[in-house]
């Protein structure tokens, strides 16, 4: 097993129309005004853009991200991720009635070097630090679609 490998799926019923959410979520200089752990993006071009994140654990990751996939019609947007992490991600919007379900996965392999020294030990904190993450994502996104609102 490579400890240094994850494999994570999130899923995310939002309160608002599928085309709003794929809006949002394909629009990433904005992902730190509604999610607390994107600390940072730098567009580098119409395709790619530089991140910065930081959770809980008090360590940053940065990626750049190249755009591997844009398809609307699907809801599917997906990037090619290196960096820190290298791998790949993607989010999937469907309707779900009047409002819609993300799902979220990724696959990557941790480059940092504290992380990887850290791989055995720390491989439970670092999945729940992720967990965090995501469900900072969730509600802030949902916060951000109704309009600055507190979004549960």
């Amino acid at each position: 097993m490579d400890w240094n490998h994850y494999r994570f799926r999130s899923r995310w019923p939002l309160p608002a129309p599928a085309p709003d959410v794929y809006r949002a979520l394909e629009r990433i200089e904005d992902y730190p005004r509604w999610w607390p752990q994107v600390r940072e993006v730098t567009r580098l071009d119409g395709t790619s853009g530089l991140l910065r994140f930081r959770s809980l654990l008090p360590y940053d990751l940065t990626a750049t991200v190249r755009e591997q996939r844009r398809d609307p019609a699907e809801g599917v947007l997906e990037v090619a991720m290196s960096g820190d992490m290298e791998g790949w991600a993607r989010w999937t919007v469907a309707p779900r009635g009047s409002a819609s379900l993300v799902r979220y996965d990724q696959e990557v392999v941790v480059r940092k070097p504290l992380l990887r020294r850290l791989a055995v030990p720390g491989r439970p904190l670092f999945r729940a630090n992720h967990r965090l993450m995501m469900r900072a994502g969730r509600r802030g996104l949902a916060a951000h679609l109704a309009g600055g609102r507190q979004a549960v």
